[in-house]
């Protein structure tokens, strides 16, 4: 559909784009980035025949830009330029009507039915129906954002270029005008360019992307292989974090702010931190930890400041378990957003409590366990699917900084060493008769004061690693040992 070729141009004597080469195919959301200064703008001007192209040509339906006469330009392309802080007296209507000039013709033009129809699909999507009547310059921003995209639509092109769109809107109208967009690529096969400031959205929305540095192209391709950190970091002159959306299969980009002076105090987690009654035990930090969690609530990746275990009865079965842990929290003066949450039907004055350290990183755990829903991971479809409140809890805090991959390795290697303390005490699956691995709904927290020296990994022969390992060991077995001489007493 479009083909850049060798593309080179600026302001007079000033080349800002140096020989820039792409395509784009038909129905494809095709995104331009950059830090400014960088030309996405200029290659716009140049591709939409607003500029002239100093070297190189542009290739728009295997036909030359050049050959095109403005209103055979004006049927295939539409230009949603930068907003402006002009304002015009017209009305919305009238302001999108202006997007059929190209499909008129003659002195004398007259309103067609299909030139009405145009604009009233054009008021639809956009959703600036509902003010079709009103003036231009009465509007806000973000509507008027839209109106300019509506006269767009309005043109029914074949190729959209659009710089910048969602700037003046805000959160709902970015989701919606984007989700617009993408639905028009792909149903209608509009062919779409688009220049983004914003990594995220054009990470969620676009096909392909283009990262310009200094008027040439850094790297081309999908989302996945164009936003990468050390690309950004090269481009942009700033850090960056990366992981996955939490839906889709799109990367997502964060920058992490310079921390005030003393922001965080040191700390470290150890059992002085633990508060301990006959409905709950509980750990409240001095600072924010990193969390990975199954918690009923806090779970997945977190920062959290507080940790609650608390005591339910075996036969504890609400409708809401979730909602009705935050009621808990909220009761007992927790904040249910910082608090990782977890319940347990097992005494609470049998937890236990270990203090490890390793080479300069220490760890702190604390248990509580017991046997009564034990199960053998290899005979576990024997068992009926029935819920019951966590047996075996574990905490894990870790005094150091880990990196998310020793994160995942810490529940590994917590996982191995509760496994070993109840082959060593010889738990058994009650239905099988065979060695018990965990129980039925065991639960575990990693958390990471974040300070200190970095970990990048967490395995058995780590430090962070053997840390973990001894401190859930030893827990995990005081814990078992005051459940089942307990239990032996009844």
């Amino acid at each position: 559909m479009i083909q850049v070729n060798r593309l080179t141009g600026g302001y007079g004597h000033q080349k800002i784009v140096h020989n820039l080469s792409f395509s784009v195919r038909k129905g494809e959301l095709f995104g331009i980035l950059g830090p400014n200064g960088s030309g996405k703008t200029t290659v716009m001007k140049m591709v939409s025949g607003i500029m002239p192209i100093q070297g190189g040509e542009v290739l728009l339906k295997g036909k030359n830009l050049q050959d095109y006469t403005s209103k055979e330009l004006a049927r295939v392309v539409a230009v949603l330029p930068q907003m402006t802080s002009q304002h015009f007296s017209y009305t919305v209507k009238e302001t999108v009507s202006l997007g059929r000039y190209a499909h008129q013709s003659g002195w004398f033009p007259t309103w067609k039915e299909e030139d009405e129809r145009a604009v009233l699909q054009a008021l639809q999507q956009t959703g600036t129906g509902g003010f079709a009547n009103a003036r231009l310059d009465e509007l806000s921003g973000g509507e008027r954002q839209r109106v300019f995209l509506a006269q767009a639509l309005a043109q029914e092109p074949e190729i959209l270029l659009l710089d910048e769109p969602t700037n003046h809107l805000d959160l709902s109208y970015q989701k919606d005008l984007l989700d617009l967009l993408k639905k028009m690529a792909r149903d209608h096969h509009l062919t779409i360019i688009s220049i983004f400031h914003d990594l995220n959205l054009a990470s969620l929305y676009c096909d392909r992307l283009l990262l310009i540095e200094q008027g040439k192209i850094h790297r081309m391709g999908k989302p996945n292989r164009v936003l990468k950190r050390e690309a950004i970091h090269a481009v942009y002159q700033t850090d960056i974090d990366q992981r996955p959306h939490p839906k889709v299969p799109k990367p997502q980009l964060s920058i992490t702010p310079k921390p005030a002076e003393k922001e965080q105090s040191e700390a470290k987690i150890g059992e002085a931190y633990i508060r301990q009654n006959e409905k709950f035990i509980a750990l409240e930090s001095p600072v924010l930890l990193k969390t990975l969690s199954s918690g009923v609530t806090g779970a997945g990746w977190g920062w959290h400041r507080s940790f609650v275990n608390r005591h339910v009865s075996r036969d504890y079965n609400p409708a809401d378990c979730k909602e009705d842990m935050e009621q808990f929290l909220s009761e007992h003066h927790f904040d249910p957003d910082e608090t990782v949450g977890m319940m347990t039907a097992v005494q609470l004055q049998q937890a236990a409590f270990h203090l490890a350290e390793q080479e300069g990183v220490s760890v702190f755990s604390a248990v509580t366990a017991g046997a009564g829903n034990a199960v053998d991971i290899s005979r576990a479809k024997e068992h009926q699917q029935a819920h019951f409140p966590g047996t075996i809890n574990i905490w894990v805090f870790v005094n150091g900084y880990l990196t998310e991959e020793a994160f995942v390795q810490a529940i590994m290697t917590a996982t191995e060493a509760k496994v070993k303390a109840l082959l060593d005490k010889k738990v058994k699956d009650p239905l099988t008769g065979s060695q018990a691995t965990g129980t039925s709904t065991d639960s575990i927290v990693i958390a990471a004061t974040q300070q200190g020296a970095q970990q990048d990994f967490a395995g058995p022969i780590t430090p962070a690693g053997q840390a973990i390992g001894e401190a859930v060991y030893e827990s995990t077995i005081q814990a078992l040992e005051k459940n089942l001489s307990e239990r032996s007493l009844l």
